[in-house]
Parts: structure tokens; sequence; C-alpha cells
């Protein structure tokens, strides 16, 4: 999944970042609210982490934007004001959740975990297909009773795939959610991990999970 974090505080804003590339996101992230306007102008996110105070556009400025012109990105708000009537405001804007400055990092990767899955349709952390499961909270990852180790790209990859899951996914949007703009690699890294997936998760089982689809990309049957 790929985030953006738009946080003008620059060392709350590269610790939050670690964070959650620790946990398997690929994120993007900006000091100020035009540009992170110009971020949101190009790519498609699966999550915002927003910061309320910010120079330029205001993080409630762009929230109202993204919801007028109906965008339901899962937006989790940062701030420093704790009053009862900010955080109304906050979440009347279209926010999903709310946080209040200074919170603790674990908590803030649980509710980015909760908002994504939310907009998923999931009520829990475990995404199956047939024999297949992916557990979003632990990143356990089971075929059957098998358990499987995959690196942090393969797990980021997998769950998107199963997000997905009966409907064609090409490799650009595979890049697009899995990868940053820092990422300037070969074109063909998707293909490369989508076949360590596929020894992980398909060898010794009749059945194919991950099949290709020429010219257009993967499915996840």
């Amino acid at each position: 999944m790929r985030l953006l974090v738009v946080e003008d505080q620059k060392d709350l804003n590269e610790i939050i970042v670690r964070k959650l590339k620790r946990e398997s996101y690929s994120v993007d992230s900006c000091l100020d609210g035009n540009e992170a306007l110009d971020y949101l102008a190009v790519t498609d996110y699966d999550g915002i982490i927003l910061d309320i105070m910010l120079p330029g556009v205001t993080g409630l400025g762009i929230l109202r934007k993204l919801r007028q012109s109906g965008d339901l990105t899962p937006v989790l708000l940062l701030t420093a004001l704790g009053a009862v009537e900010d955080r109304i405001a906050g979440l009347d804007a279209g926010a999903d959740d709310y946080m209040v400055k200074p919170f603790d990092l674990d908590e803030l990767a649980a509710r980015v975990r909760a908002i994504t899955r939310r907009s998923g349709g999931r009520a829990d952390t475990v995404i199956t297909c047939g024999d297949l499961s992916l557990d979003t909270a632990t990143r356990e990852v089971r075929r059957g009773s098998k358990e499987v180790q995959l690196t942090a790209k393969e797990y980021a990859i997998l769950q998107y795939l199963m997000q997905n899951a009966g409907r064609p996914v090409s490799r650009e949007t595979i890049l697009d959610h899995i990868w940053n703009y820092d990422y300037d690699g070969a074109s063909n890294m998707v293909d490369v991990y989508v076949h360590h997936l596929r020894k992980k998760i398909d060898e010794g089982f009749d059945e194919k999970k991950i099949q290709t689809i020429h010219g257009v990309g993967y499915i996840l049957k």
C-alpha cells in the first residue's frame, strides 16, 4: 500500500515515514499543503496521514477539497489541537480518524491499518482467498497449514493482489501502489517480485493462485 504523509515538522515527518516503511508501506512525504495537493493530483494513494496546521493550504482545506471531488481515500488527521470542537471539525470535514500529538507510533500504525482495512470493506485483519490468508496486523501469511515467509515488498504486493482478488491488476498499477517516487529501478521489478512470490505461494500446490494475464498484468484467483 502507498501512503502520503503531510506533516510540516520535518523531524516528526521523518519519524513517521520510517515507522510506516518498517510496516511494509510505500511512503511519499511532504511538508506543506500546496505540495500535498500536487502529490494528490497525480497519485492514487491508499491512505493519507495529514497534519491540520500546515503552511499554505491547511489540512482541513486539503481534506475538504478531496471529499468535494468525490475522493474517498482514507485520511488520518494529526494535530496538536486537542479541543473537542477541533476533533469535530476534522471528522465533519470527512476524516476517517484523528490523533492528537504527541502520539504513540505503534498506535499510529494500528490506526492506519484500521482505516485502510475499513476502506476495503473488511471488518477484521485477515484477508482470505481460498486456502491463502494474510493477517494485516501480524503480517502472517499462510497457504493451507504452511506459514509463508515473505520480504516486505513481496508482502506488500501479495496484500495488494489479495485486496483485488479476482480482478486483473496491471504492472503499472502495482508499481504505483507499492513503490514511491524515490524508486528509479528497472521496469521489470514487478515481474521479478511476482516470480519470487509464486515460488513461495504456489510451489507444491495444484491450484496456482497468482496467474499472468498476457498484455495486462496479474490476477490472484
